[in-house]
């Protein structure tokens, strides 16, 4: 399955390209969830940018022959999640990334977490 998530991959990061998705960040996070392999977080300029980048990648990946799981979020536009199984991509709007900082989140590994919870910080 890996060999047709990295196809999938660079469907998603040149559709996000395509439309100016600024700070992309592509994380293999097989090490850390055994719900997917990749986590795509970029940020959009408005809610505007952020749903535009969305259906940009909704149409990119089903016009390469995959079908989206889910869309959360296009209503507000603030934070859109794509969920292609393997993939998952966050696209969010400046200060909703700062504030949840998935790149953080997902970086640490679960111990971290648990103590982190534990200790009141996450």
């Amino acid at each position: 399955m890996r060999h047709k998530s990295l196809d999938l991959n660079q469907v998603v990061t040149q559709a996000l390209e395509d439309l100016k998705g600024q700070d992309i960040v592509t994380m293999d996070v097989t090490s850390l969830s055994n719900v997917m392999d990749t986590l795509i977080i970029v940020t959009g300029t408005s809610s505007r940018h952020v749903k535009s980048m969305a259906n940009n990648v909704v149409v990119d990946v089903k016009a390469a022959g995959h079908i989206p799981l889910s869309v959360e979020g296009m209503e507000t536009g603030d934070w859109v999640l794509v969920d292609l199984g393997d993939i998952v991509v966050h696209m969010m709007l400046e200060q909703s990334r700062r504030f949840y900082d998935l790149e953080k989140l997902w970086s640490m590994e679960p111990s971290a977490r648990k103590e982190n919870r534990d200790m009141g910080q996450e």
